[in-house]
This record gives structure tokens, C-alpha cells and sequence, in this order.
């Protein structure tokens, strides 16, 4: 078992992004994982991360507050609670077009090397 304190996790910065507040919670420089890392993403009101594509399989779940998502032409709102699941290589903005901090929790599959 390893854990990670909230206080004591890594923050990063994803390319991008624009005011959001990172922190990678397992997997990369929060400690090795093998199929996925997860990190915590506070958006405040205003921040976005810019359209680009997923590198690989993502899912976000919206843990407080609500985010705006933009895919394959649609546009929707997700609160609380609400997921939504990527496959790689799909194109993807999210913003915070709220009066409140919105918390998302991020989940990326690792690329697998052949073997």
C-alpha cells in the first residue's frame, strides 16, 4: 500500500491549461503505477485547459462545482458527480464558465510498451 497525503502530493502543470491547480495524487512523480495515474484538478471560476487531444484513455469525474466540456462538435455542463470517459485521441476543451471552483478528478491510462 502507498499513499499520498493531499498535502504532501506533487503539483504539476499540464500544457495548456490556463489557472488550474494540479496535483498528481498516484502515478508519475507521486509514485510508479503500471495501467493508470490519477490527478486533482481545481478550476476556478474562468481557468480552462485549451481543446487538444487525449493522449491516451481518460476519465474525468467532477467531484464539487460544474465544468463546461467541448467534444466531437457538442457541448455539455458537468455536476457533481457527472464522469464522462474519453478514448485516446479524441479532441476535448473543459472551462469553468461558473462563479465557483470546480474540483475534477482525472484518471489517464500509461502507455503500454510492446514487448
Amino acid at each position: 500500500m502507498r499513499i499520498t497525503r493531499f498535502a504532501e502530493a506533487p503539483t504539476y502543470n499540464p500544457p495548456l491549461h490556463t489557472g488550474v491547480q494540479c496535483k498528481r495524487l498516484q502515478g508519475h512523480e507521486a509514485g510508479p503505477t503500471e495501467k493508470f495515474w490519477v490527478g486533482l484538478s481545481v478550476y476556478p471560476p474562468g481557468s480552462s485547459a485549451d481543446e487538444s487531444t487525449t493522449g491516451e484513455e481518460t476519465i474525468y469525474t467532477v467531484l464539487d462545482g460544474e465544468l463546461v466540456l467541448r467534444s466531437d462538435g457538442q457541448t455539455q455542463t458537468l455536476r457533481k458527480l457527472d464522469s464522462v470517459h474519453f478514448k485516446k485521441g479524441e479532441v476535448r476543451a473543459v472551462k469553468n464558465e461558473s462563479s465557483a471552483d470546480s474540483t475534477l478528478l482525472v484518471s489517464i491510462a500509461i502507455p503500454q510498451t510492446v514487448k
